[in-house]
């Protein structure tokens, strides 16, 4: 038994024997030398592929038939050789090419007004088309309708010539590798030939002009939008340039911008210098200032050059000029952060001060805690974002003040008992440790009421270092405490056995039970 393979031939799958498969090898390589590799070439012999399958499937009764070297040498005998027709060529090609067989009927659809029917028809019978429309028309008028239909059976019915070979068909020309090479050859001088009809024509004059004109219309159009975008854009800049830059020297000058508020303006509200003497050490707040101000001026300062220079287009030197910005911008940066690396060093460590008084109040079972009036509440207080802090305006003066945090918890003793533990950071533990002796806080206790400040404050010339104030109520176990309004400033967290909110214990008595801060119900 031979060696067979299973090869793909136009897309259907064969079966081969190993002799035939050399010899068929061959062959197509041959063709495929002959013809090259440009586009038409392969046309011609993916077309003489179909043709070769096609023969191959009418020889094969099923799946199991393999191809033998027979079947090989009598396709290569009907389809020719490039050998054999190149000895051909001194002969008249009408001789050669005319090689009949038996007519087929297809629709032409290289020659078709509708489906081709009568285009593949004329190529049946060997006539005009042309002649045939005309009959068709005529019958159309003389049977009231009925060739139409006749025409849409035949459009349905015949199969359009879609591949090279059925198109030679439709001829009664057999499909050799010779008749498949002039028809293919043929159809591409056609197309060249209308092409080139087509160019010389006033139709094609005509249209060029007129897409030359519409599109001469739609880049001017689109010219002169982008012009006034451009020029919409550079305004915006100026703009954005000139008012940004009022409001950060208006920053830095007095404390606050005053075109915060106009529309398409970008202006930084920077609350200088006073706050800045809060944070840093004396002598650096100018230099930082000068460094902040770079930092955020130049770019400011460069949306108003190139919104001038969109705007009236004038000449310049734009590398050297980006450069020299860039390098001072960076520059500045450098110097910055140099300088704030050394304000960092004050918050290395952490240390806290605590303070307890005992509340002198031996036959008290209720301990009402009040807040004290806030005297700054009737003041403009500034929107700076420090947490913990709130900055007001007095007398055209910033003062700092700090937000206590009160919590409750069970005290060890049969006494009431308040803690004021103080925290504060430094660039060392006893840094850290003088700080927070420095914070003040006061609360006043009368009988069993107490009365705690809204805000600790700052010593004279101290910094903010992230200054804390944790309070804490110690209350015996079996007595009571009743928070009044407005402690809810100052509450912070307050565990007990009902999970109540903060805001929600105002108001109300809170007994210390062994289990925790009970509410205590109204008698």
């Amino acid at each position: 038994m031979k060696k067979t393979f299973t090869i793909n031939i136009s897309g259907t799958i064969f079966h081969i024997e190993e002799d035939a498969y050399e010899v068929l090898q061959k062959y197509l390589i041959n063709l495929k030398n002959h013809f090259g590799g440009d586009e038409e070439g392969k046309e011609i012999l993916s077309d003489i592929e179909a043709r070769i399958a096609e023969i191959f499937s009418a020889k094969s009764d099923n799946d199991k038939n393999v191809i033998t070297l027979d079947w090989v040498n009598e396709v290569i005998q009907t389809m020719g050789t490039p050998e054999d027709f190149a000895e051909e060529e001194g002969e008249d090609d009408s001789i050669v090419s005319e090689t009949k067989r038996k007519r087929r009927l297809y629709r032409d659809p290289e020659h078709r007004v509708l489906g081709g029917v009568c285009g593949g028809m004329g190529a049946y019978f060997n006539m005009d088309p042309v002649i045939l429309r005309i009959i068709f028309a005529i019958l159309f008028f003389a049977t009231t309708g009925a060739a139409l239909l006749a025409y849409i059976i035949l459009w349905i019915a015949v199969p359009k010539a879609s591949s090279t070979t059925q198109r030679l068909e439709m001829r009664g020309q057999e499909a050799t590798v010779k008749n498949i090479e002039k028809s293919i050859k043929e159809e591409v001088k056609e197309v060249k030939e209308s092409y080139q009809k087509f160019k010389e024509s006033d139709t094609y004059s005509k249209g060029r002009k007129s897409v030359e004109g519409a599109g001469d219309v739609v880049y001017n159009i689109f010219k002169v939008i982008l012009k006034v975008f451009v020029v919409i854009f550079g305004v915006v800049l100026i703009i954005s340039g000139f008012f940004g830059l009022l409001g950060l020297i208006s920053s830095m000058v007095i404390g606050h911008s005053f075109v915060s508020s106009w529309p398409l303006i970008w202006s930084p509200e920077v609350y200088v210098p006073d706050i800045l003497n809060y944070f840093v050490e004396p002598g650096t707040v100018t230099f930082g200032l000068v460094l902040v101000g770079v930092l955020i001026g130049l770019p400011l300062l460069a949306l108003l050059f190139f919104g001038t220079k969109l705007v009236f287009r004038y000449k310049s030197n734009n590398a050297a000029i980006v450069l020299s910005m860039i390098g001072v911008w960076f520059v500045s940066l450098i110097v910055l952060l140099s300088l704030s690396a050394t304000q960092v060093k004050h918050f290395k460590d952490r240390s806290s001060i605590t303070t307890s008084q005992v509340i002198d109040c031996d036959s008290c079972e209720t301990l009402y805690l009040n807040i004290a009036e806030n005297k700054y509440e009737d003041y403009t207080k500034l929107d700076a974002d420090i947490e913990g802090f709130d900055v007001y305006v007095v007398d055209g003066e910033e003062v700092f003040v700090g937000e206590p945090e009160l919590d409750v918890v069970r005290s060890s003793s049969d006494e009431f008992v308040v803690t004021v533990k103080s925290v504060s950071r430094g660039s060392s533990r006893d840094e850290a440790k003088e700080n927070s002796q420095r914070v003040i806080y006061h609360f006043n206790s009368n009988d069993s009421t107490i009365v705690f400040d809204p805000y600790f404050f700052l010593a004279k010339d101290d910094k903010w270092r992230n200054q804390e104030v944790f309070i804490t109520v110690k209350v015996p176990e079996g007595k009571t405490i009743y928070l009044g309004e407005g402690m809810q400033e100052i509450i912070y967290d307050i565990e007990n056995t009902s999970n109540t909110w903060d805001k929600d214990m105002i108001g109300k008595y809170w007994e210390m039970m062994p289990e925790g801060l009970t509410l205590k119900e109204a008698k």
